[in-house]
Order: structure tokens, then sequence, then C-alpha cells
């Protein structure tokens, strides 16, 4: 099968793998104004080493908020998360962090932005500047170190957001729909340049986006979320072979399908 519920998976394959990310039991209240207002209930999640996640589901259903207690950005009012055995309980550098938007420091080149991580956790110059540089090659920004983020336009800047991320040696991604704000056409470029990169690097990552084209291409696994509070809809896996086809029909019956699962959680 090329899409199977995750529940009816057999042993092997990922579940033979070590777990990288476990959340247990997560839920998440804010309060405004007096009121609490819960956003994630009773979430039950492991990602394991090497694996695309994706957390698919309508827009403002918390799926950042998930991604950013994962990051240690936002701590759960139940429930602990761990990653690669250790319990998070603030941002760390075993997890590198990538939004719609880059943050990048308009005073450094792409070079200076990139190699900031690692010059920060006190790597040597040379070490951290062939790492800086292979990545730069790595996202296809070859020939644009010396140049600041004022010069590059949005795709460029997610790329040197991607290779900032991954210079600083994470043990897993957390990329919160990083092509959301692209055109359509540089949007396809980055989803497949990613894909590279994931296949080159094999690093654990979680990726949040609503677009389920988005979603089909990328993930190894998709978990549809229900909507506000959050919880887990189901999860999909997706045998689909890579690289992927947008236009492959089974590729269009899948995004069908989880689609129409994905308007009922509505």
């Amino acid at each position: 099968m090329l899409l199977e519920h995750q529940r009816d998976l057999t042993p092997g394959d990922s579940n033979s793998k070590q777990v990288i990310i476990r959340c247990d039991n997560i839920s998440k209240e804010f309060n405004t104004n007096g009121k609490s207002f819960q956003v994630i209930q009773n979430i039950d999640l492991e990602v394991v080493e090497n694996e695309f996640v994706v957390l698919f589901g309508p827009g403002q259903c918390g799926k950042t908020t998930l991604l950013n207690v994962i990051a240690g950005l936002e701590q759960p009012t139940t429930g602990t998360v761990e990653v690669n055995g250790k319990r998070v309980e603030e941002p760390g550098a075993d997890r590198g962090v990538v939004y719609q938007t880059t943050a990048l420091f308009p005073w450094l080149t792409v070079l200076g932005n990139v190699e900031f991580g690692p010059s920060v956790r006190g790597i040597n110059k040379k070490e951290r500047r062939e790492r800086a540089k292979y990545f730069i090659n790595l996202v296809g920004l070859k020939g644009f170190e010396n140049h600041y983020p004022v010069k590059l336009s949005g795709g460029m800047k997610q790329r040197v957001g991607i290779a900032r991320a991954y210079c600083n040696d994470p043990v897993v991604m957390l990329m919160d729909e990083p092509f959301g704000h692209l055109d359509a056409q540089t949007r396809y470029m980055m989803e497949d340049e990613l894909e590279k990169i994931w296949q080159r690097e094999r690093r654990t990552v979680v990726f949040v986006t609503n677009n389920i084209e988005e979603a089909l291409f990328l993930a190894d696994r998709i978990v549809l979320l229900n909507n506000c509070p959050t919880s887990i809809k189901t999860e999909y896996r997706i045998n689909l072979p890579r690289p992927r086809s947008y236009v492959d029909p089974e590729f269009l019956r899948l995004r069908q399908a989880i689609t129409e699962a994905m308007d009922k959680s509505l």
C-alpha cells in the first residue's frame, strides 16, 4: 500500500529505529484576561531517527504551538517532551528551528549568518567556516557568501535559514511552514531542494504545513490534527517512492483521500 493508517502498520521499518522525539500526554493552555483557552489536548507522539514527519491540519489548530513545545520555546501545561532521551525544558542546540520569516542578522553576510550558531558555541573558526561553506553550497548559494540579507530574494533567505540551522549540527530540525510566504514556483523549488538536503543529511525532521501537496511531497508520515484544541485524529505512512511528482496519479489519489479526512476533522 502506498498510504497506510499508522495504526495498521506491522513492526519493522521506522518501528525498529531509535525514538528521537517523544511527546507524552502533551496539553497546552493559555490564559487571557483571566480565561483559560486550551490549544493542545493530550497528544502522544513519537518520531524516530531520520524520519520526516509532517504535522498537517487546518490553520490556527495548534500546529505551531506543538512545534514550539518541542523546541522548548513553550512549556506544556501537562505532559513532557524528550529529544534524544533528554527532557526538553528550554531551547537547545540539539533542535534547529526554521520559521516562515528567517530573522537573519542584517549586519552579517550569508556566511556570517550561517556560521553564527557554531561561533556562539565556541567552535573554532576553521571548523565552523568549513561547515558553513559546506551547507551554503548544499542549499545552492555558493558564490553568495559575502552578500547581505537585504540583497537576497525570499527564497534565498529561506535557504540561508536552512543552512544556518543545519550548520549548528542539531539532532532534529523543526520547521514551521518555512515556505508559506513564497510564490508557488519558488515554493515547489524549495520543497524539492529540502527533500534532497534531507536525503543527504538524514536528520530527523518535524515539519508544519496546512498544504496537502507539500505534506505528501515531503513526508514519511503525516500526522493529521483535529481543529483546536488540537489532538491527533489519525496518522498516515506515505510509501510513495522518492523523488515524488505532484502530478503522479497515485499522488493525486492520496491528496484526495487525506483532504477528505481533514474536512471531516473541521
